[in-house]
């Protein structure tokens, strides 16, 4: 740091200043040297007073540095500081004569490192909630056993073998991986394409289809993780048809995928528990239910066995049963012979008192050739009847015919003479009446000059008449 000459004193005596001249001297010299710098720390006692101004202090390790933001810049900037976020903070290094201290008055401030990956990520997250696709409404139940669990993880590491190890300790089900990265450049890529292929594989396919879908992956920092927070892979997971199972990371570890898949498990091997149950377990329930099943079928069984044994005893005997209809049935019997007997005698009276009211077998023979008479005489005068009528009939005809005729007769005339004068008019002499002919040979007609040429004799038409002339050949 240069000295101004004048605070200087010759023969090596130290020199005197003021507290304001130092103050101020201090100032020009970090304000001359450091007049725009960017600065990366940590925030911390970020504070807020009423005047509108930011003050906060940059962290680093053991260092610190106090640092400002106006409140004109504060609201320009759009972004309030939190602690433990890191920033790159960027403004003029100025000394406050005050404290005697220096601090760095901040005009631009942004997130860096893993702060600005998780401001990234809020906004996203925003974004991504808009669209509804963490809605409680969108979440499937998972199948209660599937035969079929496809896997979305690395194929080397220990998560695809702590899933299959807990698969066989529960309930060993069939098992597709399809492998994938688990972090870098490509990962958001192929975990998204994953899921989207496990849902396009057909049913009956040659690959089953899974009933249930784990994307997994180990534990790691924001940086590893970011691949399972892409936008394509959150919406991959909120759009799968397939019941999914979260489970990337370690306990504490929330990537975007958690928010959007059907079930979030802490841990791959969580993820195995929750896609089975333990079939030991399962064997144990369905035991007891068997047990209790029996028990309470067995018991209504008797009960109803008991009650029917208590309902027979309240029945009548068979033969108490029987003992009145069939009293009954021969009285019935006895009356039906007796009346009967009375029935056949009330008709044998009522069929003689008939027979002699009827007449001696003479007078019927006579009146048979009355009625016979009578018939004939009736059948005559109907034939005569009828025959008069179709007379008259043929009367009325005859008289009609005449009258008929002659107006048919005249319908036709009238007829044949508009064809008549429809055939004259249509007809080709009129055509010759306005100076038109017609030439024929042998009657054959000829339309044009090269057939005259090759005929010797041609017959000119006119409307009145024919003309017979002969061809003159020029040689």
């Amino acid at each position: 740091m240069a000295i101004d000459p004048k605070f200087s004193e010759p023969g090596g005596n130290v020199p005197e200043f003021s507290v304001a001249e130092i103050s101020q001297h201090v100032r020009n010299t970090i304000e001359t040297n450091f007049s725009r710098v960017s600065v990366r720390g940590e925030a911390s006692g970020v504070s807020v007073p009423r005047s509108g101004h930011v003050y906060l202090k940059l962290v680093q390790d053991q260092h610190q540095l106090d640092a400002v933001i106006w409140r004109g810049r504060a609201r320009s900037l759009g972004i309030v500081p939190q602690d433990g976020v890191e920033y790159l903070a960027t403004g003029k290094l100025t000394a406050y004569s005050g404290k005697s201290n220096y601090q760095l008055s901040v005009d631009k401030l942004e997130a860096a490192g893993e702060g600005a990956l998780l401001a990234r990520l809020e906004k996203l997250k925003a974004e991504l909630q808009a669209e509804g696709l963490f809605d409680a409404e969108r979440k499937q139940g998972l199948p209660t056993l599937p035969s079929v669990i496809g896997v979305v993880s690395s194929p080397g590491g220990a998560v695809i073998r702590d899933i299959l190890h807990v698969l066989h300790d529960r309930f060993p089900r069939h098992v597709l991986l399809w492998p994938v990265a688990a972090q870098g450049p490509s990962c958001a890529d192929e975990v998204a394409r994953a899921i989207r292929g496990f849902n396009a594989l057909d049913p009956n396919g040659v690959i089953p289809r899974p009933d249930l879908l784990i994307v997994a992956r180990g534990g790691g920092s924001v940086e590893d993780l970011a691949g399972f927070s892409d936008g394509i892979v959150v919406r991959a997971a909120a759009m799968s048809s397939i019941p999914l199972i979260s489970a990337v990371g370690h306990e504490t570890d929330t990537p975007l995928i958690d928010l959007a898949a059907d079930q979030r498990a802490p841990t791959p091997s969580v993820a195995a528990e929750k896609a089975v149950p333990a079939r030991r377990i399962l064997a144990t329930r369905l035991s007891s239910l068997e047990a209790r099943l029996t028990a309470s079928l067995t018991g209504k069984t008797e009960n109803r066995r008991q009650r029917l044994r208590d309902l027979t005893r309240g029945l009548p005997r068979l033969e108490t049963l029987f003992a009145f209809p069939a009293q009954r049935l021969d009285h019935a019997a006895q009356s039906l012979t007796s009346n009967m007997r009375s029935r056949c005698q009330e008709n044998e009276l009522r069929l003689a008192r008939l027979t002699a009211r009827l007449r001696q077998p003479e007078i019927i023979a006579v009146s048979q050739k009355r009625y016979a008479a009578l018939a004939g005489r009736h059948h005559l005068r109907l034939v005569q009847q009828s025959v008069q009528s179709a007379q008259m009939q043929m009367t009325r005809v005859s008289d009609k015919l005449p009258t008929a005729g002659h107006g048919l007769v005249l319908v036709r005339r009238q007829r044949l003479a508009e064809m008549e004068r429809l055939l004259e008019s249509l007809s080709y002499t009129q055509t010759l009446k306005r100076g038109y002919a017609v030439i024929k040979s042998d009657d054959r007609l000829i339309d044009s000059s090269i057939r005259a040429r090759q005929q010797t004799h041609l017959a000119i038409e006119f409307f009145d008449g024919r003309v017979n002339v002969d061809v003159i050949h020029d040689d």
